[in-house]
């Protein structure tokens, strides 16, 4: 159990690196909780300072994933197995998501979660982000596609990997859920607003 919270703690440490934030600052001078929807995240990013930042908030944030769960995975703790991986993972997205330095306000963790997801089950992993991508553009909805993908994920886990695997993806997917509260308050009562994935696309390309 000890290790297992270690892994949970380092990726939290990596998770509070918010590269959107630190992107923000390099080409403003100002935090990007100051800009767009004040999400750390790619999307407004992108959003607020273009496809070229955007990419650079995205790389950064799979980047911090991908350390954490190659410290725990096969440096420090090869011998928790795989699961090391979901371990660190889900600490990622909670240290995205709940940052000890920005009074626990960050972001959504929706990059963290598709890349630590793709690294512990690369086919599955790439097939549930699809899956996702195609859900978003079909509702248009934002945060559909952000809750399908670890959702979609929990069966193969439990399949392929075992049941604590499977248990610690369906913590995953929850803290995916609690990230995405207020889309999904908004969404019950028909007032989260919707967007065209594909138009967006072509408009920033």
């Amino acid at each position: 159990m000890k290790i297992k919270m270690l892994c949970i703690l380092i990726g939290y440490l990596c998770g509070c690196f918010l590269t959107a934030d630190v992107v923000a600052r390099r080409k403003t001078g100002k935090s990007i909780f100051e800009m767009g929807t004040k999400n750390p995240g790619t999307a407004n990013v992108t959003n607020s300072l273009g496809v070229k930042c955007g990419a650079i908030t995205l790389l950064g944030d799979a980047g911090k994933t991908v350390l954490a769960c190659v410290l725990c995975r096969h440096i420090l703790f090869p011998s928790l197995g795989k699961v090391a991986v979901l371990y660190a993972g889900v600490g990622a997205a909670l240290g995205h998501g709940f940052p000890f330095w920005h009074k626990f306000r960050g972001g959504r963790s929706v990059a963290v979660t598709c890349s630590y997801i793709i690294f512990f089950l690369p086919l599955w992993g790439i097939a549930v982000n699809l899956a996702g991508l195609v859900i978003r553009i079909a509702t248009k909805y934002p945060a559909s596609g952000a809750l399908a993908i670890p959702s979609l994920f929990i069966l193969p886990v439990f399949l392929t990997a075992g049941t604590e695997a499977g248990f610690v993806m369906v913590v995953g997917t929850a803290v995916t859920f609690i990230l995405h509260r207020d889309s999904l308050f908004r969404m019950a009562h028909g007032t989260e607003p919707k967007s065209n994935l594909i138009e967006e696309w072509k408009q920033k390309l």
